[in-house]
């Protein structure tokens, strides 16, 4: 059931505003006329500080207008960091799927308001376009802009992944990895962890010196360079982003791993190489589409020697029902992004003609993860701002933080699936696992 709107409690922007939450807004309101709701006296609170902040809310009225005033400055989150906005965000989220008031409602707020805030803001700098504006560009381009293009696909990475190197550095500490770790003990760092998450995969793939490895969606190339360094494989890493392959090939370089890693800047769609002994994906399964899943997995198996291993670790949903992206992660995060529940992703495995004979959930894992990275965030914020600008910051710090809450109320999963390509009956798998904890 859906909770009730309150009524306004007194004049101005404020109370109206916050007569739109469903149940209440669960913190105080300011506006820049003056005007306060809630009790003033709790620790978090918003601040409307200018007429395009009024005018994003009401005309994207929810997450999308809120996002837009935030990340725009018009919006201000008071009792907490930017880098790190949870503990004011826990209380709001789910609470601000809220539209305009019926018809005579809608009289007094636009009487109160004014009907000028009806024109929509040129959304911030930092928003990506619409998926209907994409598929216009795809029917003027005929097709070559259509959704999961190789062309539409290049562009969508590059808006989030190329934003700053030195801003990765910042927000994701030394390992430069921007997946969830595995902690390995309460204790343990977001840097150990990360070390024992591709540790984990290279045992999970059964990994031998001498052995060939292709990490598809390699990031900065992490998996790449433990998996040669640690395991004495021939690694190749391919990625749709520049700045991450022209980072992970100069690392390799200072490591001194160039006779065992190579990363490509390239689509994982263009690898022509076969018979690799593994194949791990840490990440890439969100972007590729969930109609393109038969192809992608099949892809994997042709890559594959016979008995060769794959490792899918991916976000998932917890139920397998079909849900949109949100529009605050479709436009400022992660464009045409799309999550499956870890049985749509095992279904899929399975119909390429691959066995699956591991399957692991890390969804705590990443909101530790995601906790280690605000804080990151926030110790670095200064140099963040400089690296980018403190639009940019703040999408981070938000989305961060909602995809952490997110993961804490099991909205959202990690899934490790581990199969094989089984050839006649025989998929080298042993009789029990033997990859450890």
């Amino acid at each position: 059931m859906t909770a009730e709107k309150s009524a306004p409690t007194g004049k101005g922007i404020a109370p109206t505003i916050a007569s739109l939450f469903p149940g209440g807004l669960p913190m105080w309101l300011k506006a820049y006329d003056g005007s306060a709701a809630g009790d003033l006296d709790l620790p978090f609170g918003m601040e409307i500080v200018s007429e395009r902040g009024l005018s994003y809310i009401l005309t994207a009225p929810g997450d999308l207008g809120l996002a837009r005033a935030y990340v725009a400055g018009d919006l201000v989150l008071h009792g907490v960091h930017p880098g790190d906005p949870y503990p004011a965000f826990s209380l709001l989220k789910d609470r601000t799927d809220f539209g305009l008031p019926g018809p005579l409602e809608l009289v007094g707020v636009l009487r109160s308001l004014g009907l000028g805030h009806l024109i929509p803001p040129a959304p911030p700098p930092q928003e990506h376009l619409p998926a209907w504006r994409h598929r216009l560009e795809g029917l003027r381009a005929l097709g070559k802009w259509g959704r999961h293009s190789h062309e539409r696909d290049a562009d969508a990475i590059r808006h989030h992944y190329d934003v700053s190197n030195a801003f990765y550095e910042h927000v994701l500490g030394p390992s430069m990895t921007y997946t969830c770790a595995v902690f390995p003990s309460d204790g343990a760092t977001l840097e150990e962890a990360q070390e024992h998450k591709y540790d984990l995969i290279c045992r999970k793939l059964d990994l031998q010196p001498g052995q060939r490895l292709l990490d598809v969606g390699c990031g900065w190339g992490g998996m790449v360079r433990h998996a040669a360094r640690h395991y004495g494989v021939q690694v190749l890493g391919v990625t749709l982003s520049r700045e991450q392959a022209t980072w992970a090939q100069e690392e390799i370089k200072v490591q001194g791993l160039d006779d065992l890693a190579e990363v490509r800047h390239c689509d994982y769609r263009d690898v022509e190489e076969r018979d690799f002994d593994a194949v791990s994906s840490i990440g890439l399964t969100e972007h590729i589409g969930i109609a393109n899943y038969p192809a992608y997995f099949a892809f994997i198996r042709d890559r594959l020697k016979p008995q060769g291993r794959v490792l899918n670790h991916c976000i998932t949903r917890h139920d397998n029902a079909d849900r949109r992206t949100g529009a605050f992660i479709d436009r400022y995060v992660f464009p045409d992004g799309e999550l499956a529940g870890s049985g749509t992703i095992v279904g899929a495995i399975e119909d390429a003609g691959l066995e699956v004979q591991h399957h692991e959930n890390f969804r705590v894992h990443y909101a530790r993860t995601l906790e280690g990275w605000c804080r990151n965030l926030v110790d670095n914020w200064d140099a963040c701002v400089a690296e980018t600008d403190e639009g940019t910051a703040r999408v981070w710090g938000l989305y961060m933080a909602g995809s952490r809450i997110a993961f804490e109320r099991n909205e959202i999963q990690l899934h490790h699936v581990l199969a094989t390509r089984t050839d006649d009956g025989v998929s080298g798998y042993p009789l029990r696992h033997d990859f450890g904890v």
